[in-house]
C-alpha cells in the first residue's frame, strides 16, 4: 500500500470517527462541563483541582441555567446536555474574589432571572437579568438584608416569596417571607427544621456515618410545591462523605410545621462510580418532568473536591418525593417528551470494563493502570508526562457491543487555580477487535474545549474487545485518568437472582442493618433497594466485588424492606422478593 494511499485512508476513517459520535440523546454522571479550579490557597495545599458544588438548575425562558459555589460565571443549556459558560463575577470588589457565589439560589420573576451567592453579611447585592444567556446584568437590590447562607427562594402561587438558609452543625434551618416590591426580608426570621442523628441514620456524620462524636451539618435549602403541598429539602450531613444526600419534610403552609417524609434521604448514592447526592435542588424540564441536581463527592485533594450530578425524580401517587439514583453514573436518556419518570431513565448500557486488563504508556508512581478501571472517581491513573503519545488500553475481555464511553480526567500535577478559559483536551479513542490492528472511533485532536469528564454516545453501535485512549494535548498537568469507563452490552448472560439474601438489624443500634448474600458467580456486582414499604422500595446503593454491605440509613423505629440484584456486563439478574426487617 503506497504512503498516499495510507494518509488517504486514514484521513477517511478520522472523518468516519467524527460521524460514528452522535448528537448525544443520553448523559453520563458527573455531567461534561468545564469545572474552575478550586480558587482558595489553603485548600490546594495537597494540589491543585477542579472543585464546585451546591448546584441549581432553574428553567427560565426556555433555557436550563446552570449555577454552582464559586465558579465567577454560570452555564446555560437547551437540553441538559451541551451547557455553554457565560463568565461573570457578581460580588463587588471588595468582597473576596474566591468567595464568588458561593452555593447560590436564583429566583424567576416574570421575565426576570434574579441570582445570589451566600453570605452572613447584609451588604450582598441581588442581581438580576432578563437575558442571562447574553451576560446583561444589574444590580436588583444593593445590599440584601437577610444575610443567608445557603439561601434557597420559592414564589408561592399567591406570588409571595420566601427565603429559606442555613448551614450549620448546631443552628437549624431559617424561613423568612420577602417583599416582593422591595425584595427585602420582612419580619423575623423563624426556625423551621433541625437534624436529629439520633433518630435518622443517614444523618449521622462520617463516611459510614458512624461518627458520633462530631456533630452532624444541615445545609442546602431548597423549596418544591406539588399538589399543595410544600416541600423543604435540606443537605447532610457532610459534603465530604459518600453519604452525602438530601432530604425533605413537608408541610400544608410555607413556613411550616413540617413533618418528616416517610422516605428519606430521597436523594441518596453512596455506591458506584460517582457517590453523593446532596446540597442539590428539584425542578421540572421543559416537558414538566421532574429532576434532582446535587453534588458528587471526591474529596482527595480536599474536602471540597467536588463535581455535580443530574438524576430522574419523581412524586409518586402518595406525594413523595424520592430521586431514582440506581445505575445513576451509568448513561441515562435525556428529556424528552416521551418519557415517564416513574419508570427508570436508564439505557440498559451496562459497564464492560470493570477491573479488566489494562495496558498503559507509562506509571507515575503508585497511581496504578488498574485504578482507571475500579469504578472509583476517588482513585486515577496517571501516565509519567503529559506528553502527546501517552495511552491507556482497556480489554473488555470479549468481543462486546459498544454503545458510549465516557472519559473522566484527574488532577495530576495541574497549575491551575480558579476558573481558566481557552484551556482544552484533545484525544483520539479507538477500538480493536484483536489489539493489533486499531480503528479510529473519536478523533478529539482538533478539539478547543474543556471537558473533564467527556461523555461520548456513538451514532451506532461498535463491536469491538479492545478500546484505546490515547493523548494529545492535556490543559495542564499530568496525563491521568480517574476513569475510562466502555458502556454497551456483552455477548454473555445476565447473572442468575441472588440467593440467600439475608437483612440482620439488632435491638441495640437500631439505625443498621447487617445485609449479607451468597456470591454470583456471574455477576460484576450488585444492586441494592430499600425503603419503609415494599412498593417504595427508592433507596438503593451500588456494590462491586463484595457480598455484604452494612446499611448505616435507616430510622430508628421504622421497618424496612429490602431486595438485591445482580448485573454484569451483559445486563441486570432478576431482583428477589422483598425481606422485612421489623
Amino acid at each position: 500500500m503506497s504512503t498516499f494511499y495510507r494518509l488517504f485512508l486514514l484521513t477517511l476513517l478520522s472523518a468516519f470517527a467524527q460521524i460514528a459520535v452522535a448528537q448525544n440523546k443520553t448523559y453520563c454522571n458527573p455531567i461534561n462541563i468545564d469545572y474552575g479550579y478550586c480558587p482558595i490557597p489553603n485548600f490546594s495545599e495537597q494540589g491543585k483541582h477542579r472543585a464546585t458544588a451546591d448546584p441549581v438548575i432553574t428553567v427560565f425562558k426556555n433555557k436550563y441555567y446552570l449555577f454552582s459555589t464559586n465558579q465567577w460565571g454560570y452555564w446555560w443549556s437547551n437540553d441538559m446536555s451541551q451547557w455553554n459558560f457565560i463568565p461573570r463575577k457578581f460580588l463587588k470588589p471588595w468582597h473576596h474574589v474566591y468567595d464568588e457565589l458561593c452555593a447560590p439560589a436564583t429566583l424567576v420573576l416574570g421575565d426576570t432571572l434574579l441570582v445570589i451567592g451566600s453570605t452572613h453579611e447584609k451588604n450582598f447585592p441581588l442581581w438580576m437579568s432578563t437575558h442571562p444567556e447574553r451576560d446583561e446584568w444589574k444590580e436588583a437590590v444593593d445590599s440584601f438584608q437577610a444575610g443567608a447562607w445557603d439561601p434557597g427562594f420559592f414564589v408561592d402561587d399567591d406570588k409571595r416569596i420566601y427565603l429559606y438558609w442555613g448551614s450549620s452543625n448546631f443552628y437549624p434551618l431559617y424561613g423568612q417571607e420577602i417583599d416582593r416590591k422591595t425584595l427585602q426580608p420582612i419580619g423575623e426570621k423563624k426556625e423551621l427544621i433541625r437534624l436529629h442523628d439520633d433518630i435518622h441514620g443517614w444523618e449521622r456524620f462520617g463516611e459510614h456515618n458512624d461518627n458520633t462524636f462530631l456533630p452532624p451539618f444541615i445545609e442546602g435549602s431548597w423549596m418544591n410545591k406539588h399538589n399543595g403541598k410544600y416541600y423543604l429539602q435540606y443537605g447532610a450531613p457532610g459534603t465530604e462523605f459518600s453519604g452525602y444526600g438530601d432530604g425533605v419534610y413537608v408541610a400544608t403552609n410555607p413556613m411550616g410545621p413540617f413533618i418528616y417524609q416517610s422516605h428519606n434521604p430521597f436523594s441518596y448514592k453512596p455506591g458506584g462510580f460517582a457517590r453523593g447526592a446532596g446540597h442539590g435542588a428539584t425542578y421540572q424540564d421543559l416537558y414538566q418532568q421532574w429532576w434532582h441536581v446535587s453534588t458528587i463527592v471526591i474529596a482527595v485533594k480536599n474536602n471540597f473536591e467536588r463535581r455535580i450530578g443530574i438524576w430522574p425524580a419523581q412524586f409518586d401517587k402518595d406525594d413523595i418525593l424520592y430521586t431514582n439514583t440506581a445505575y445513576g453514573d451509568y448513561p441515562h436518556w435525556l428529556p424528552n417528551t416521551t418519557a415517564d419518570h416513574n419508570k427508570s431513565q436508564f439505557t440498559g448500557w451496562m459497564l464492560l470494563n470493570y477491573n479488566k486488563p489494562v495496558q498503559v504508556s507509562s506509571t507515575l508512581g503508585a497511581f496504578s493502570a488498574n485504578n482507571a478501571v475500579d469504578e472509583d472517581l476517588k482513585t486515577y491513573w496517571s501516565a509519567a508526562t503529559g506528553n502527546s503519545g501517552e495511552w491507556i488500553q482497556t480489554d473488555l475481555g470479549a468481543f462486546s457491543e459498544v454503545r458510549a464511553i465516557q472519559v473522566n480526567y484527574a488532577d495530576q500535577d495541574a497549575e491551575f487555580m480558579g476558573k481558566q478559559q481557552g484551556i482544552y483536551h484533545q484525544y483520539k479513542l479507538y477500538s480493536s477487535a484483536d489489539g493489533k490492528s486499531w480503528t479510529v472511533v473519536a478523533d478529539k485532536s482538533n478539539n478547543k474545549t474543556d471537558i473533564p469528564h467527556d461523555y461520548l454516545e456513538l451514532r451506532a453501535p461498535v463491536k469491538a474487545r479492545f478500546i484505546r485512549l490515547e493523548n494529545i494535548h492535556m490543559p495542564t498537568g499530568k496525563f491521568a485518568i480517574s476513569g475510562i469507563r466502555v458502556f454497551g452490552k456483552g455477548n454473555g448472560a445476565a447473572p442468575d437472582t441472588v440467593q440467600h439474601f439475608i437483612a440482620l438489624r439488632g435491638d441495640s443500634e437500631r439505625r443498621n442493618a447487617w445485609l449479607k448474600w451468597q456470591v454470583n458467580e456471574r455477576a460484576t456486582g450488585y444492586t441494592i433497594y430499600t425503603g419503609t414499604a415494599p412498593d417504595k422500595l427508592y433507596t438503593s446503593i451500588q456494590l462491586y466485588g463484595v457480598n455484604e454491605y452494612y446499611f448505616t440509613a435507616m430510622e430508628k423505629d421504622r421497618p424496612y424492606y429490602f431486595q438485591i440484584e445482580a448485573f454484569n456486563e451483559n445486563g441486570i439478574g432478576k431482583r428477589t422478593q422483598a425481606i422485612k426487617v421489623d
